[in-house]
């Protein structure tokens, strides 16, 4: 049976349409594109249903043939979503006062989609968390209320089924996948007291024993908050608003991990700077981070935090995982020139290169094989319009809005996962009338006082750094960390050297090479100078070793390799052959 084609939404100053994605990327046959100004549109999470509000109405159709759900009178509406199942609408509308209601509308309302009557009228007046969170089973449905997190159970709005008060709750994360249900939940830190996250298990969720795991921390003005997609462990990116040492206007930020096992940890990065973004393997096993001042690093680690694979630098901001986990695109938008990084990440390789300038969004197709990036406003009003990419770098379809009109959106249909295979890697460029984008080759920045010298190893002040495989398999599928595998080289070389010490010397004194037993020459002096030599003739063969597999070496090590020839000189005048 062919996979489905995935529809994408496209919002903007013209209205709302629906087009069939790639390779027909054409206007969806049976949907009536709507001309008057939408404020919102979402898909259900199965992509059966799709709903927008145009400033009159807001419409529920299938996405199948276009056929009407239901149409709600809520011409202020600004936000809509549906439940995880597409039984119930969300819909947020501004809080407001007036004469006639001085302790204002409820203005978040749920609504039942098939019989269009209305399930529950709340108050919402911050439009952050606006939307109540599901588990993906709708057995239980949380809200933040006054430092309270308020669970009802099998969309019964009537009564409370549970709460979790907790002294100024500003956050909180239900996880998703089937029951058990667990909720991630930060208080920030006040009057010297830490900032602190905390998992618990619904509907456990009292009592001092009751968190599956607690990490605090300070330095924490606000932070996200993301669950794998087994709901085994969440990955928290604590931030500040001010960097208090100077360095950087982002603030600070830190990542830590918290495993429902209750195993908590920093992670570890090796870079300072910012923290771009964090993104999850689909597979729910590896992460990957994209941090530090420009050029960034973005780094693989696995549940232990221990880095798997190092991309290297390079200008990005953005990590994006395939639905299938096996491709990630490493980007860098906003100030930044739209490049593109496609990666295998089984085998840890590149795929393509592309480049999208201007683009102000990207986000993959469920079906794991094209991408689409949106130049839109009120970020950039110039220049509006989206390509369809396939991953290895060919544009099969681009869109430009004319001229006065603006791009607001573009969205996806959802799809159930498994709904798309995945499928094998391809390498080469698939054929496209309107060709491929590569990014062109970037140069490592030189102050301006060095440009007209040659480069020197001094000078390379921002060399950027090439990828490094950082996955070592000792005993099975052991994974090391790179301090790991470097203690461990040094503990080998080290029984090395000892079992050299204790072989015993040929009887023949003739010249040997370095892989041979060594030669007394009689006068311990010299043997203590030859020894000498070797050790440092051998550290300079694995400066060498590192240095062709793209590893790039600190000033002191390179000066060690500029001696070689000195030390191989004062071996010859000792009368030892290498």
């Amino acid at each position: 049976m062919a996979s489905p084609v995935p529809l994408l939404a496209v919002r903007g100053s013209g209205g709302t349409s629906l087009l069939c994605g790639p390779p027909s990327c054409e206007q969806h046959a049976t949907f009536h594109s709507d001309s008057r100004v939408s404020r919102c549109v979402t898909f259900s999470r199965d992509g059966t249903l799709f709903s927008w509000c145009n400033g009159h109405n807001v419409s529920v159709v299938r996405c199948s043939d276009g056929s009407v759900v239901s149409s709600f009178d809520l011409p202020k509406t600004s936000l809509l979503d549906f439940s995880p199942l597409g039984s119930i609408l969300v819909t947020w509308q501004p809080y407001s006062k007036s004469q006639d209601s001085p302790q204002g509308e409820a203005n978040l309302q749920l609504w039942n989609i098939q019989s269009g009557q209305l399930i529950k009228a709340l108050y919402q007046k911050k439009v952050d968390s606006w939307c109540p969170s599901w588990s993906e089973d709708e057995s239980i449905c949380v809200r933040s209320v006054n430092n309270e997190l308020h669970f009802y159970e099998n969309n019964d709005f009537n009564s409370i089924a549970n709460k979790l008060h907790m002294q100024k709750v500003s956050n909180f994360e239900v996880s998703p996948g089937g029951q058990p249900s667990k909720v991630a939940v930060y208080v920030p830190g006040c009057k010297g007291a830490p900032s602190f996250v905390r998992l618990y298990q619904y509907p456990v969720l009292g009592g001092p024993t009751a968190a599956l795991a607690n990490k605090s921390f300070f330095k924490a003005d606000r932070v996200s908050m993301q669950w794998n997609r087994k709901a085994t462990a969440v990955l928290v990116t604590a931030s500040t608003e001010v960097d208090k040492t100077g360095a950087s206007y982002y603030g600070e930020q830190t990542l830590h991990y918290l495993g429902v096992n209750g195993e908590t940890a920093l992670v570890q990065l090796q870079k300072s700077g910012p923290i771009y973004d964090v993104a999850w393997s689909p597979g729910a096993a590896e992460f990957c981070v994209v941090y530090g001042f420009m050029p960034a690093k973005a780094t693989v680690f696995n549940l232990k935090c221990d880095p798997v694979f190092d991309f290297g630098t390079g200008p990005r901001n953005a990590a994006y995982y395939s639905p299938q986990g096996h491709i990630l695109v490493l980007a860098g938008f906003g100030n930044l020139r739209g490049q593109m990084e496609v990666w295998d990440v089984k085998k840890y390789k590149q795929v393509s290169k592309p480049q999208a300038p201007d683009a102000t969004h990207f986000s993959w197709c469920p079906d794991g094989e094209h991408v689409v990036t949106a130049t839109c406003s009120p970020r950039l009003r110039v220049s509006n319009g989206f390509k369809i990419w396939h991953y290895t770098g060919s544009v099969l379809h681009q869109w430009n809005v004319e001229a006065g009109s603006e791009l607001w959106e573009v969205r996806w249909q959802s799809f159930p996962d498994g709904s798309f295979p995945e499928r094998p890697v391809k390498y080469q460029a698939v054929p496209s009338q309107l060709g491929t984008t590569q990014a062109p080759p970037t140069q490592a920045y030189r102050p301006p006082a060095l440009r007209h010298l040659p480069a020197t190893p001094s000078s390379k002040l921002h060399e950027e750094e090439p990828p490094q495989n950082m996955r070592a398999l000792v005993g099975g599928d052991k994974v090391l960390s790179k301090s790991a595998l470097k203690n461990q080289k040094k503990r080998e070389a080290k029984k090395a050297a000892k079992q050299e010490t204790k072989s015993e010397p040929p009887s023949d004194p003739a010249p040997i090479s370095n892989s041979q037993s060594e030669v007394s020459s009689g006068d311990p002096e010299t043997d203590k100078k030859i020894k000498n030599l070797k050790k440092k003739l051998k550290a300079i063969e694995e400066l060498k070793e590192q240095q062709a597999t793209g590893k790039v070496l600190q000033k002191n090590q390179l000066e060690k390799l500029q001696k070689e020839e000195q030390l191989l000189k004062e071996m010859e005048e000792l009368q030892i052959t290498q």
